[in-house]
């Protein structure tokens, strides 16, 4: 598969890179190590258009494609996962749910303010004893015919933007258990009496993108902050996880490149023996396996951004991109740490960081061993038409 990106994405390229560079890069390690989740960052992302890059420009986005997100996405996480992480979670969970499954009144009402950056979203799926296993949540919304809307009780886990959020969607239970049309998504307000954040995780790694509880206590939502019709909350999650996939593959590819920059870089410079370290085979050899198997990832993240920007379905490819780009991402910040030896074990190199980073991503969004239950259903399914 031969892709070269056009001039107007190389452009979109070295504009995040310098932000990246500038803004971000000096303040990383200060961030990661008290946990601060840089709110002020993210304004001026907004004002980039990075926040709304796959929003129409009708509704204050940029209007942008896949493979420009992708590029985005990646250019962020070289420097840092967290931000990218932040940045992904915004735009491809909560912005782009209410993109495709909100009415145009709530395009236009919530969207603007999430793609300038004056509102950061979130979105809430996972309760604590439901991570992979969705349909038995038990958060609940009980209808209130009188006021016109619903009252949501519970507490959903691992959220990012759990606390800072001004807007989430919100997959609550409508139904009965475990039934895959008994869930049904809301926008919530942060200014809602009832919503609230609660405990903040404390992290291995990606420790400046907020982590949080969202709790529901009698929290009252009226009808026209419903996403599409009661009870397609679960379909509609699994039509946003296709995409949020494509936003983690390239996280991965993002941390795995700056990993391997890093690992590169201090070959060249560390001399043993008289020469380079980069120089030996065993270095080499490394090196050349960090690159080979992200090029790898790397396309098929790329096969699944045409997918998305065509209409087509993608289930599987993204699956297979997130499954693989995640993998490998491990794999090399790992060698990274061990490229640097020493060194690499300490926190004056950002190998150590990479490699914290790294984790989340065959977790996040559907662990390693979910995409390969998707990904041999999707097989089967296709063996058997």
């Amino acid at each position: 598969m031969n892709f070269t990106i056009n001039e107007n994405q190389q452009a979109i390229q070295a504009m995040v890179r310098d932000f990246a560079i500038q803004k971000i890069l000096p303040k990383r390690m200060e961030w990661d190590e008290a946990q601060h989740f840089p709110r002020e960052l993210f304004h001026e992302m907004g004002g980039l258009g990075l926040l709304g890059m796959l929003v129409p420009e009708e509704y204050g986005g940029a209007g942008l494609g896949y493979i420009e997100y992708k590029i985005a996405i990646e250019e962020i996480s070289k420097v840092c996962g967290s931000v990218g992480l932040s940045m992904a979670a915004h735009n491809s969970l909560c912005v782009n749910h209410i993109l495709t499954f909100g009415n145009e009144e709530q395009k236009k009402r919530f969207l603007p303010a999430l793609a300038s950056g004056e509102h950061i979203g979130a979105w809430g799926l996972t309760e604590a004893n439901t991570g992979s296993d969705a349909m038995r949540m038990r958060c609940t919304a009980e209808r209130d015919e009188e006021k016109g809307g619903w009252v949501l009780n519970g507490t959903k886990n691992w959220i990012t933007h759990g606390i800072s959020a001004e807007v989430a969607v919100v997959l609550i239970r409508t139904g009965e258990l475990l039934d895959s049309h008994g869930i049904t998504a809301f926008v919530v307000l942060r200014d809602q009496p009832g919503f609230a954040g609660g405990k903040k995780e404390n992290k291995l790694g990606m420790r400046s993108s907020e982590t949080a509880e969202m709790i529901f206590d009698q929290c009252f939502v009226p009808d026209d902050q419903v996403l599409g019709n009661v009870g397609e909350g679960f379909i509609q999650a699994m039509k946003i996880l296709d995409g949020g996939r494509i936003s983690i593959a390239s996280m991965a590819l993002g941390i795995a490149k700056g990993a391997l920059k890093t690992a590169r870089d201090y070959s060249l410079e560390r001399e043993q023996f008289g020469r380079p370290i980069g120089h030996f085979q065993a270095i080499g050899f490394k090196l050349a396996d960090m690159h080979t198997r992200i090029e790898a990832a790397d396309l098929l993240t790329i096969q699944a951004c045409c997918l998305k920007n065509d209409g087509k379905a993608l289930t599987k490819e993204s699956a297979m991109a997130k499954y693989e780009a995640s993998e490998v991402c491990v794999y090399v910040a790992t060698e990274g740490v061990q490229i640097l030896g020493g060194y690499g074990y300490t926190k004056d190199f950002p190998a150590e960081k990479y490699y914290r980073d790294s984790k989340l991503c065959t977790i996040g969004e559907g662990t390693s061993e979910i995409q390969k239950i998707v990904i041999a259903r999707e097989l089967i399914q296709a063996s058997s038409k």
